[in-house]
């Protein structure tokens, strides 16, 4: 297994750049580093050293020699004679005997417990790229609301030294240059707060997922459609989903546990061999003996309870199934409808743009109030706003459908040795 974790973690990146180009994402190598260094990941991957030596020590068992030595007087009162008295000692050693078939089982026992570790460190990995996947879309949509917003600002600071151009003239009233004025104060505070935001969400990244490259894309990606049926996606999720592999492994384990508490239901002997020096040495004794613990109610209860706990442990994946392929089925609508309402926000961006643009042009001619113009400028910026954040909700939904279908950073699926 320690060669099995850097293994997973450098194909991480490979395997990404084989499947598709992923723009307004990290490279992927360095994705790789970055989720090789967190902690969650980390901690992981001691749990299934940790179950290796568990697999270890269920493979031996507690069936350990043990040593007895003891040690007596005898005295002894005759009829006729003196009284006599002989230092005598004993020696034992033992040990109990695994009954056939249980050894198998706690084999199995804990080649399990490794498999559903290494799984387990794999949903690891897995939960902290799509923890990364969604800080990194949250600094991304601040980027483009700070930019937006700084877009917002240097067109209205135009506007305001147009009008205050115009009032110098004549041309327009003192209320006038009040209101454009007024808009870019407003402006300027969204935009600061956009800032503010924007630093905290770059923080936030650095702090979770350190050495991750903060370069502010210069344009967002055109999404793209997502391919394939419904059907498709949500057994392609199930397939690899480690969640679920984790609630199939605790019930295959869960299976295994029950079989070895009914297995010890019939208890273990204890076999030893023991020698004595009675008499001072005069006699001296070699015995074997057995010793068989008689079952009661409490192993009978416990295979019960293993019993139970299997049916649970089965339960609890055929429930996983059902949750992970309705969450898969809601993603993917939600992946396939996000492009045609990202399309729908950018016309109406655009529209309104133009009808700011012949709103500014008539009030330019007289022949409209700044009050239209302001307003218009107004819903063009937040319908441009709407629109590149339905962008960003697009690629993000595509790019976590691919993640949850190990289609993006995918790690390279090998088999523990001991599966």
């Amino acid at each position: 297994m320690k060669k099995l974790i850097p293994l997973l973690l450098a194909g991480f990146g490979h395997c990404a750049q084989a499947l598709e180009a992923t723009p307004n994402l990290p490279p992927a190598e360095i994705v790789a580093q970055v989720l090789r260094a967190n902690p969650g990941v980390q901690a992981a991957g001691s749990n299934v050293r940790a179950e290796e030596a568990n697999r270890t020590r269920l493979e031996a068992g507690q069936y350990e020699w043990s040593l007895r030595l003891g040690g007596q007087q005898r005295k002894t009162n005759p009829a006729s004679g003196p009284n006599e008295r002989y230092n005598e000692w004993n020696a034992a050693i033992e040990r109990p005997l695994r009954l056939p078939g249980k050894g198998t089982l706690d084999s199995q026992l804990g080649a399990a417990g490794v498999s559903v570790a290494a799984t387990m460190h794999g949903d690891a990995l897995h939960e902290t790229s799509r923890a990364l996947l969604a800080a990194w879309f949250v600094w991304l949509r601040e980027n483009a609301a700070a930019a937006q917003w700084t877009e917002q600002v240097a067109l209205l600071q135009k506007q305001a030294a147009a009008v205050s151009r115009r009032q110098q003239l004549g041309d327009a009233a003192h209320l006038e240059t009040i209101q454009s004025e007024a808009a870019l104060a407003q402006a300027e505070a969204q935009q600061t707060m956009a800032k503010v935001r924007q630093q905290r969400a770059a923080e936030d990244l650095r702090r979770r997922f350190p050495g991750l490259p903060l370069n502010v894309p210069a344009s967002i990606a055109e999404p793209q459609p997502v391919s394939g049926s419904q059907n498709e996606w949500v057994e392609a999720i199930l397939e690899h989903s480690h969640e679920l592999g984790v609630a199939r492994g605790e019930a295959q384990k869960a299976t295994i546990v029950a079989g070895r508490a009914g297995r010890d239901r019939l208890p273990d002997p204890l076999v030893g061999i023991q020698f004595s020096r009675e008499r001072a040495g005069e006699e001296s004794v070699l015995g074997a003996y057995v010793s068989i613990p008689l079952p009661g109610t409490a192993r009978r209860a416990t295979a019960d309870a293993a019993l139970a706990q299997a049916d649970a442990a089965g339960s609890r994946e055929a429930a996983a199934t059902q949750r992970i392929a309705a969450e898969a089925a809601g993603l993917y609508q939600s992946a396939s409808a996000a492009l045609a309402t990202w399309q729908a926000g950018q016309g109406a961006g655009e529209r309104l743009s133009r009808a700011a643009e012949m709103t500014a042009r008539a009030y330019q001619l007289g022949e409209g109030t700044l009050n239209d113009l302001l307003t218009a400028r107004r819903m063009a910026n937040e319908a441009q706003l709407a629109a590149r954040l339905l962008q960003l909700d697009a690629l993000e939904l595509r790019y976590r459908l691919l993640l949850d279908a190990h289609r993006l950073w995918v790690l390279d699926e090998e088999k523990h040795p001991g599966d």
